[in-house]
């Protein structure tokens, strides 16, 4: 999605919603992290406060802070949660200055700009080694890559500009002692942009690439990274056709440094990552092959050892890997030995090889190893730019990343450092003028007066490096050319000879006592812009010469390896000539990329190393302020603070702080400009310490910014109060007002459904009443379609009933529910069934006792229902066992029964035979007697063979009269009883006498035998109470009340 797509999505809201959380610039949090713009630093003049400022935000993990526009980058050395996709998105589109400072608001920035005024920009990033400058490269590479419009073919060129860096860097970085992925080379990348935004190409061009490092390394330091990812994680099958084996140790140019491991990098991931951005970057298999066989080349090439022969001339003793050359190289190897041992000469019209020593065969041999690399490396990035090179010829505008190795000062410094040093003098140079520049034209369009800048001019370094003739590079090609021994030396004293009175150039020789104290014989000393660096002169020339013999090249043209043979071509000019020196080439490099850079728009990033030591959170001042020297950063302050230290469009100015003026809040309704004149007027600004520009404000002292943004904070609290209650006002209304209308559709809608279902349940009722009437006036006549549906309900409305009106018990088998005529005949068959079941449960659910007791009850039922008043009433009384237990029988009485079983025994009244009088006795039943007991005396034995029957009235009294056989006058006869019990005591004797028809119910009187010969009666009759006794006939009169029946 492009920016301005992004910024047309956006709603309005989350747009307001976001400047409101991120509003709070450099000025709400300068007193805990610092201020984020240096140009509002009070103390602009003092590298003391920049440093503090700089630390102050460094402890806060805050890496960025601007100088205007510039952006200074502190590595931190961590891992920090502020690259996400998430964080991109927040810098899209927004206000450069609306945000804390970040790599992605510059990018964003010049991303937009180019956009809008069709013009051509350049991002420089520059800080020494190991400040971060290949990182901030990929952060602004990712940045585009993701905010850019997304199609196939964008996409496919977004991800060549994006893999391009991976390889780059496996072929041009190294580990160092200060940085351990430091880039070897200075790299341009231009970026092309289509008029939507849309990354449609690039190019890239290289600088210098280090190829000395190809054959020695200082100690602590590796050689180039691809030569490790090869060895470390390329393919069994690989290697082997490369005749490499999985050990760096086993080859010369990777163990100079001693350091082939390095914990931060692994070399295998990082293989795999080369190998698929090389097929992304369209890079064929043969193109594979080749180039990572002239990796191996190289390496097998650093283990060819020379020997001295009889005469003293090099030959080779390592036959095997000269084999390995030829065949990755597919050169013959006996023109590859003549090649590493003679040197070819010509002589008028003859052509004579002379023989190398050792020392010229190692230097011929290393010679060729750094020309193959190099010129291989020169191939690859001109492969990678065919890959990304822009179809259309339509005109493009350009955004180039400028990411050139930083000033370096080391123990030693040699040729590289120079040259780097150079490159930096070159670039100083030019970014004091694009500045000073842009803040002329700057001050020009607004129509302020420009007050000049002082600042130190380093044209006077340049000039003693680059001047014609007597510069330090033209010395020092005069004495690489020049015939006869020139040496280190003598190109030192030649230097002393012509520049030794230059301010900025001092030698051992030119030195007074104090500096010559510092200073070898062979070194001589800088005063660049950054500071003192001094330069040991040995390996100068060699370094400059960078000579490859011209047989060495004839060699390399007869290479089968297609990347070799574009890389040695057969149509380069092989003339007597001395090639341009390397130092040569570079300076003409560099007014090549003066010339490109001038016709862009800068913007700069600069990165500073915190500590030597890569250690998170540790910041070393005196490290960190010798950068900022050398970077520049004082004099970029100065010119941005001259006059002015801020400025800001009218409308941005108007925007933040329209709230501390009545007339301008909550809207201005003229010109921007007449609105921020009302403001500052307000405000109480005093004319020197403003100007009013044509388009911007400018504000001369940092203070009277903070002073006005410190008001803007306390009205901003107020406002922010008032606005909210504003908004919760008018968001509650809304959702109301949007509920109201909700409910009143949703009302109206379950309303009209109430209503259709109540019309409808209307309708099917008038059809089913009509059917209902109609079958109730039919229905005595047979079943037909008329009466069928009423039928079947009121066959199913009886059954219904009948399922909750059934019997509970079997007695109440007669309170069935009367059926309608139709279910006659089945009410009476379901009344049979439903009987016959819960006869069948209640028979299933009696217990053994309880059948014993029913058995019992049945027999009373059959000799006293009917007959006895008072026999309902003992219907539910349940029989027990015996009504005395052992316990209470008298154990007397238990030995003299013996061994009789007493089956049943209850407590009676006996009423004497003579006289009537009532006793209380106990009546014992066993198998084979009844036994009438008082206390512990048998009183009288009845046998059951004996008993001729037992009497009892027909009235609800409990008399039983036991009729016995007496024959002898001795024997007692019968017995005349009271029981409590009656019908228990009966049955019970029934039951175990077998007497079942022996017990009779009479009316009237009952006549008992007293003794043989003389008889007794018992009257019975009812009366209003109970009452026994006498009567005046002398016979026992029982009177009993009258029972209702039940």
């Amino acid at each position: 999605m492009t920016h301005m797509a992004l910024e047309v999505k956006e709603s309005l809201e989350e747009r307001c919603n976001r400047i409101l959380r991120n509003m709070e610039a450099s000025l709400t949090a300068r007193d805990r992290v610092g201020i984020q713009d240096f140009v509002l630093l009070d103390a602009h003049t003092s590298e003391t406060a920049f440093l503090d400022n700089l630390r102050k935000r460094f402890h806060e993990n805050l890496i960025y802070t601007y100088i205007g526009t510039l952006l200074v980058s502190v590595n931190p050395y961590r891992e920090l949660d502020m690259y996400s996709k998430k964080q991109m998105d927040t810098y899209m589109g927004v206000n450069f200055f609306e945000l804390p400072p970040h790599i992605y608001a510059l990018a964003d920035n010049v991303f937009r700009t180019m956009l809008s005024e069709c013009n051509n920009h350049f991002i420089l990033i520059s800080g020494e080694s190991g400040a971060g400058k290949t990182e901030a490269s990929k952060k602004v590479l990712q940045f585009y890559a993701v905010s850019c419009p997304s199609t196939k073919v964008l996409n496919n060129v977004r991800d060549r500009l994006v893999l391009s860096n991976p390889v780059l860097e496996a072929f041009g970085n190294a580990k160092t002692l200060k940085n351990d992925n430091s880039s070897r080379f200075g790299k341009y990348m231009d970026i092309q942009f289509d008029h939507q935004g849309g990354a449609v190409g690039g190019h890239i061009l290289s600088y210098l690439l280090e190829k000395s490092r190809v054959v020695h390394q200082n100690h602590g330091e590796r050689n180039f990274h691809i030569f490790y990812q090869l060895v470390e994680g390329g393919e069994e099958d690989l290697l082997r056709w490369l005749g490499l084996e999985r050990n760096c140790q086993n080859y010369n140019y990777l163990v100079q440094g001693n350091c082939t491991k390095v914990s931060s990098i692994n070399d295998k991931n990082d293989w795999k990552t080369v190998r698929k951005a090389l097929s992304v970057i369209d890079f064929s298999e043969g193109d594979t092959e080749n180039l990572f066989g002239i990796i191996a080349s190289v390496l097998h090439l650093g283990n060819i050892k020379f020997e001295a022969d009889h005469r003293g001339y090099a030959s080779l003793n390592n036959n095997q890997e000269m084999q390995w050359v030829s065949k990755l190289l597919g050169i013959p190897a006996q023109v590859l030995q003549q090649g590493l041992t003679h040197r070819k000469i010509e002589a008028k019209t003859e052509e004579v090889f002379s023989p190398f020593s050792v020392d010229h065969a190692v230097y011929a041999r290393d010679a060729l190893a750094k020309a193959i690399y190099g010129r291989t490396f020169n191939w690859l990035v001109n492969r990678i730019n065919e890959s990304l090179a822009n179809k259309d010829s339509s005109r493009k505008t350009v955004i180039g990343l400028l990411d050139i190795y930083g000033f370096e000062v080391f123990n030693v410094n040699s040729f590289e450092q120079f040259c780097i040093n150079y490159c930096n003098e070159k670039l100083q140079q030019l970014f004091i003028e694009l500045t000073l520049k842009s803040e002329q034209e700057e001050y020009k369009l607004e129509g302020i007066e420009w007050e000049p800048v002082p600042y130190f001019n380093n044209k006077i370094i340049c000039d003693l490096v680059e001047a014609k003739h007597k510069g330090i590079i033209s010395l020092l090609d005069e004495e690489c050319l020049r015939p006869g021994e020139a040496t280190d030396l003598t190109f030192l004293e030649k230097m002393e000879e012509k520049i030794g009175g230059h301010p900025h150039f001092v030698t051992h020789k030119l030195a007074d006592q104090k500096t010559r104290k510092t200073l070898e014989r062979g070194d001589f000393r800088l005063l660049h812009y950054a500071g003192e660096v001094t330069y040991c002169v040995v390996g100068f020339l060699d370094k400059n010469n960078d000579l490859l013999y011209r047989n060495g090249k004839e060699v390399m043209r007869q290479s089968k390896n297609t990347i070799i043979r574009l890389c040695f071509p057969s149509t380069e000019p092989d003339s007597k000539r001395r090639p341009e020196t390397v130092v040569t080439q570079f300076k003409s490099s560099l007014v090549g990329l003066t010339d490109i850079l001038l016709s862009k728009e800068p913007w700069y990033v600069r990165c500073i190393k915190p500590n030597e030591a890569k250690q998170p959170g540790r910041f070393d001042d005196v490290l960190v302020r010798h950068q900022v020297k050398y970077l520049g950063l004082m004099e970029h302050l100065r010119v941005r603070r001259a006059g002015f230290a801020y400025r800001r469009k009218y409308e941005i100015f108007l925007q933040r702080y329209k709230p501390l003026c009545p007339d301008t809040w909550p809207n201005w309704r003229g010109t921007a400009a007449e609105g921020v004149r009302c403001l500052i007027k307000y405000l109480g600004y005093r004319s020197d310490e403003y100007k009013m520009g044509r388009t911007k404000i400018f504000i001369r002292h940092p203070k009277t910014l903070f002073a006005t943004e410190d008001a803007f904070q306390v009205c901003k609290h107020k406002l922010a109060t008032r606005i909210q209650a504003k908004y919760k006002g008018y968001r509650v209304k809304g959702d109301f007002q949007k509920q109201r209308e909700a409910a009143t559709k949703i009302e109206n809608c379950w309303r009209g459904l109430m209503a259709r279902k109540e019309r409808e349940k209307r309708a099917w009722a008038v059809k089913v009443i009509k059917k209902f009437i109609k079958g109730f006036m039919t229905r005595n006549q047979p079943a037909c379609i008329d009466n069928s549906e009423y039928l079947a309900y009121v066959r199913q409305n009886y059954l219904t009933r009948l399922k909750e009106n059934l019997p509970k018990t079997v007695l109440e088998k007669d309170a069935w529910l009367t059926p309608p005529p139709i279910m006659q005949e089945a009410s009476q068959l379901l009344k049979k069934i439903y009987i016959r079941h819960m006869v069948w449960k209640y028979v299933h659910g009696v217990s053994v006792q309880k059948k014993g007791q029913l058995q019992l009850k049945v027999q009373a039922s059959s000799m006293f229902k009917g007959k006895k008043e008072n026999y309902p009433f003992s219907v539910c009384r349940p029989f027990l066992d015996t009504r005395i237990g052992e316990e209470d029988i008298s154990i007397k009485v238990l030995q003299l029964i013996g061994p009789e079983c007493i089956k049943y025994s209850v407590p009676v009244v006996k009423y004497d035979r003579n006289g009537f009088r009532p006793r209380l006795r106990q009546l014992i039943f066993t198998l084979e007697a009844a036994y009438l007991v008082e206390e512990a005396k048998i009183k009288q034995r009845i046998e059951f063979s004996s008993l001729k029957g037992v009497s009892v009235s027909n009235l609800s009294d409990n008399f039983l009269i036991l009729h016995v056989t007496c024959d002898d006058i001795n024997k007692k006869g019968d017995l005349v009883l009271q029981c409590d019990y009656l019908f228990e005591a009966l049955t019970k004797l029934s039951v175990i006498a077998n007497k079942q028809n022996c017990i009779r119910v009479v009316q009237g009187s009952v006549r008992f035998d007293i003794q043989p010969g003389r008889e007794g009666f018992v009257d019975f009759k009812s009366g209003q109470e109970s009452m026994v006794y006498r009567a005046k006939n002398g016979h026992l009169m029982v009177e009993s009340t009258r029972t209702k029946s039940r």
